[in-house]
């Protein structure tokens, strides 16, 4: 019964992938994105639902120009937590960047409908008309 209340040994691969996190976030921190990617990918193998992790990598091909490759993680993201707003704005960016407005406007629309005063929607959605008239 001790181990039903958590009062036993950790799950050894639990352990593992909570370790492998927190040494993900120093990395992130560090600005030591080729390391943090390894790391994430470990974890995302070994659990490819989490969230989080799918995010910080996600984003971090964001930052570094490599948009299909971010969308892709912030789709599985998106199929796990469908109103995230952050990954919802990145993702949008991502498709705007790529030149796929339809797409872009169709995560501005989904954060409308979540946060209608999100002050961020508005500033791509007025990019996405900017570039759409040149």
């Amino acid at each position: 019964m001790v181990g039903l209340f958590g009062l036993g040994s950790k799950d050894p691969q639990k352990k593992n992938i909570s370790k492998k996190k927190k040494e993900l976030r120093q990395l992130v921190k560090e600005k030591k994105y080729d390391s943090a990617l390894k790391i994430g990918s470990k974890i995302l193998k070994e659990d490819p639902d989490e969230n989080n992790i799918l995010f910080i990598v996600g984003g971090i091909y964001y930052m570094r120009g490599k948009y299909r490759t971010a969308i892709s993680y912030f789709e599985k993201s998106l199929k796990i937590a469908t109103h995230d707003i952050d990954v919802l704005i990145l993702n949008a960016n991502s498709y705007f960047r790529l030149g796929n407005f339809v797409q872009a406007i169709n995560n501005c629309n989904t954060i409308k409908e979540i946060d209608p005063k999100n002050k961020g929607v508005a500033e791509l959605l007025k990019k996405i008309e900017s570039a759409k008239n040149n």
